[in-house]
């Protein structure tokens, strides 16, 4: 199985608006860099200016809701910009009474697995037999009261700022991206027998985007980094811990995550989404690759 620690909600969190701390926000004024929230956005010929920038006459002046309020890798600012992140912890909680309450049945037809014998299910089974599927249902499984406890709370304290910051769709993207690296690295590298579960893959993706993402910031780099250090450790300090899902995870959270705080405006969307499916094709390039070695 693939734990992940928990980590610092504090070190997490998004800056408060110059003018109204208690607001959260991903969003800067493109000239003096300050962070605002969108009832100080003021439409600019490039992004969002502060008020005190737009009066002095760096911006149209036109009204804050002249223009949608964008998130600083370009996605449309949500009324609840935590959302997706309640969605994907309710779907984890729900998947995961199923299977207390189904059993072992469920769990094997659904974990990530090469090829083996499933004597649950009578026969053998894998992604090398066709159940591509499993390439993503494991993201929603868990093992134990308290891998499922750990994920979530890092799906919260990581997720909820990044998913603010980005956007939904383009948080989304992340975290799938995530998620399907790390179970894609796992089926290429780790026996074909051996089953692993859990949405650490996707979640050390958000590991790797935070980081990318407080670095563009220019965030005190150390907590995360601490942090990261001491997953790491875990991953591979248990015998138990699918250290390939996490490898996996990480790497294609730093490159997606890199691609949606730098893509250049004027092709943001295009850099964005195009890096993502880079890294989709990569992951069928390596399902590909190992199902052939092993049919």
């Amino acid at each position: 199985m693939d734990h992940a620690a928990s980590s610092s909600q504090d070190a997490m969190s998004l800056p408060g608006c110059y003018r109204h701390p208690d607001r959260e926000t991903g969003i800067r004024c493109t000239r003096c860099e300050r962070p605002i929230c969108p009832d100080c956005m003021v439409n600019a010929s490039v992004g969002f200016q502060c008020p005190d920038c737009a009066r002095g006459g760096s911006g149209t002046g036109h009204a804050p809701d002249a223009a949608r309020p964008r998130t600083l890798a370009g996605g449309t600012v949500a009324a609840d910009p935590r959302l997706v992140t309640k969605v994907l912890i309710a779907v984890n909680l729900a998947v995961f009474l199923v299977q207390l309450s189904v059993g072992d049945r469920f769990t094997e037809r659904f974990e990530m697995l090469g090829q083996a014998y499933v004597p649950v299910l009578g026969s053998v089974h894998g992604i090398a037999q066709g159940e591509w599927y499993r390439l993503l249902t494991p993201m929603f499984l868990h093992g134990s009261y308290i891998h499922i406890l750990f994920n979530m709370l890092s799906l919260w304290w990581l997720g909820a700022p990044l998913e603010a910051a980005l956007g939904r769709a383009r948080y989304l993207a992340l975290y799938f991206t995530s998620g399907l690296a790390g179970s894609a690295l796992t089926y290429l590298i780790a026996a074909p027998n051996q089953p692993s579960l859990g949405a650490s893959g996707a979640i050390f993706g958000l590991f790797g985007a935070t980081a990318v993402l407080m670095r563009r910031l220019n965030y005190d780099m150390r907590p995360i980094i601490a942090l990261l250090v001491i997953n790491l450790i875990f991953t591979f300090g248990w015998s138990n811990i699918a250290w390939q899902a996490h490898i996996g995870g990480l790497v294609a959270g730093v490159i997606t995550g890199y691609a949606m705080v730098h893509a250049p405006r004027r092709h943001r969307a295009l850099v964005q989404y195009g890096t993502c499916a880079v890294v989709l094709v990569a992951v069928v390039v390596i399902t590909l690759l190992r199902t052939a070695q092993l049919t």
